[in-house]
């Protein structure tokens, strides 16, 4: 039987790196390669796809968006979220149960459904094709996950610790800063994983609210698109690098996440 389960794992695992490895792999191959040859490792080994996006300006930047969008998205969504949460936890008011259901559902709309309002609206007042823009779209739907798991967190922080720095002399600030966030430090790392993740893969706002100086990766791989066909070599390496910024976040944060997983509410 432990054999069984270990084969069992085993198998899953490869069916789970399969398609990264097989992407990786194509990074490292000539389009005439990947086309009419399948062959599991490179055969004509080149460096060249990895080079056109390290040179090429409109390849580059698109990360460099991307990653400054995503970031911003995420400092302004745990500062917002931290006080909410800590309100949701600590207090009892009219309607508290109503507004943290109303704060999911926005987590739970697609969208598209916010798509024509935020275009209009960012046109309008000059914020189009920006990082502020597609920061501010995506704390619609971040910011309600990063209260919801917060909350739970600060849940389970006794309520003793807030009286007891209160008799002792400490303010707010200086209390919630100190004393209050290292208690919950590994529901923030959580909470900024999953900021971060769903900012990063979010595409229909990303693409839609920019055009040239804000526009992301995810809407500059369309670009290898041209009548003489895909370049998938290109697309193959775009992508493995579009996977690496949450390998090096999952890296960074893999103990308050384990944490997290293990006393919070995710």
């Amino acid at each position: 039987m432990p054999k069984l389960k270990t084969l069992g794992l085993l198998f899953y695992t490869l069916f789970v790196l399969t398609p990264i490895y097989w992407l990786l792999n194509m990074s490292f191959k000539t389009n005439n390669e990947i086309l009419n040859v399948l062959t599991a490792w490179p055969q004509d080994f080149t460096m060249g796809n990895y080079q056109t996006i390290f040179t090429d300006p409109s390849w580059y930047t698109g990360y460099i968006n991307s990653m400054s969008y995503v970031s911003l998205n995420t400092i302004m969504s745990l500062l917002v979220a931290l006080p909410a949460a800590y309100a949701f936890s600590r207090y009892r008011f009219i309607g508290d149960k109503h507004l943290f259901f109303w704060l999911l559902t926005n987590r739970m709309a697609p969208p598209a459904v916010f798509l024509l309002p935020f275009f209009q609206l960012y046109s309008s007042i000059g914020l189009f094709d920006t990082h502020l823009a597609v920061a501010l779209a995506h704390c619609l739907f971040n910011i309600p996950l990063a209260v919801w798991i917060l909350e739970g967190f600060m849940s389970g922080v006794p309520k003793e610790i807030d009286e007891t720095a209160s008799i002792d002399g400490y303010s707010f600030p200086r209390f919630f800063i100190t004393i209050f966030l290292p208690l919950i430090r590994s529901g923030i790392g959580v909470t900024a994983f999953f900021c971060f993740m769903f900012s990063w893969v979010e595409l229909l706002l990303a693409r839609t609210l920019t055009s040239v100086n804000a526009k992301p990766i995810s809407a500059v791989m369309t670009r290898t698109v041209s009548a003489s066909g895909i370049d998938w070599g290109v697309l193959a390496a775009a992508g493995v690098l579009t996977i690496l910024p949450g390998i090096l976040v999952i890296w960074f944060v893999r103990n308050h996440i384990a944490k997290g997983f293990a006393l919070g509410r995710v």
